[in-house]
């Protein structure tokens, strides 16, 4: 598998964070940077993109049909747009991987298409700890892409974190809205417990340390636990003490509320994004 990788061609359409982000688990892992085609119109991108040693164009032209797959990592207001401009040099085999929050994989077909979609395509949901490759990425392809193609975009995505495959649109909405944004909700709470032990007497230095080691530990231990989330809790919690005052306090609160509130906001946003840019 490995070497069929390298003889992958790549093409990133749209040269920004989440580009960067997945590139730098695919180059020199998955591909080669000379497979490599970034499009971007962005001068100052595009530098940064030739130094690595990948082929840069400032717009969609002739040297994007010769790239078997193709990465639209735009934003979701311009990608309709984009996919047009990209269309005419789609060919038979193309397989398109989407990673715009909330466009429906089935209208990114209808774009490519002429009298009936081009559906080669997957839709893919990354979030931003693939920078340093501990990512979590849902994926949804469109029934009539071959297994090849799914197992390409799984070792792809595979590369900068965790993969978990979907069936519907409204499902990789789910996603977006739990890990897509998720790590923008941890690192609130973040904000939220260095702003805590900093008021408690501790210094901001002291509050930041002890916070993210918190953070990082109990999350590693939750993966390697074999009980719930739910038990390790209740161990952690003892009658009475520390732990169970400051709970008490997040339960009247209805901290899971607001927190599961929070998560539909951001898949009803995401179905929104959907019908706007449709």
């Amino acid at each position: 598998m490995v070497n069929e990788a390298y003889q992958m061609t790549l093409a990133f359409i749209g040269g920004g964070n989440m580009a960067s982000a997945l590139s730098a688990g695919l180059i020199g892992k998955r591909c080669a940077a000379s497979d490599v085609l970034v499009v971007e119109p962005n001068a100052e991108l595009r530098d940064k993109w030739s130094e690595q040693g990948a082929l840069t164009r400032p717009q969609a032209e002739e040297q994007l049909r010769h790239h078997r797959v193709w990465v639209f990592a735009v934003k979701p207001q311009v990608m309709k747009e984009v996919v047009q401009q990209c269309k005419p040099f789609l060919q038979p085999d193309t397989l398109i991987i989407s990673v715009a929050a909330g466009i429906a994989a089935t209208d990114i077909a209808r774009w490519l298409g002429d009298d009936t979609p081009y559906d080669r395509v997957i839709r893919c949901m990354p979030n931003t700890p693939a920078f340093i490759g501990c990512g979590a990425t849902g994926l949804l392809a469109l029934p009539a892409v071959p297994e090849r193609d799914k197992n390409i975009a799984n070792q792809l995505l595979g590369t900068v974190g965790e993969v978990v495959w979907v069936e519907s649109d409204d499902q990789l909405d789910a996603v977006t809205a739990l890990s897509g944004s998720g790590p923008a909700y941890v690192f609130l709470f973040l904000e939220a417990l260095i702003a805590g032990g900093t008021e408690l007497g501790l210094t901001p230095e002291q509050s930041r340390k002890l916070a993210l080691a918190t953070l990082n530990g109990a999350t590693q231990l939750a993966a390697l636990s074999p009980e719930t989330p739910e038990t390790l809790r209740k161990r952690v919690t003892s009658q009475g003490g520390t732990t169970a005052a400051a709970l008490d306090v997040l339960f009247a609160e209805n901290f899971e509320k607001t927190v599961k509130s929070a998560m539909a906001a951001a898949k009803r946003r995401a179905a929104e994004l959907s019908v706007e840019f449709a």
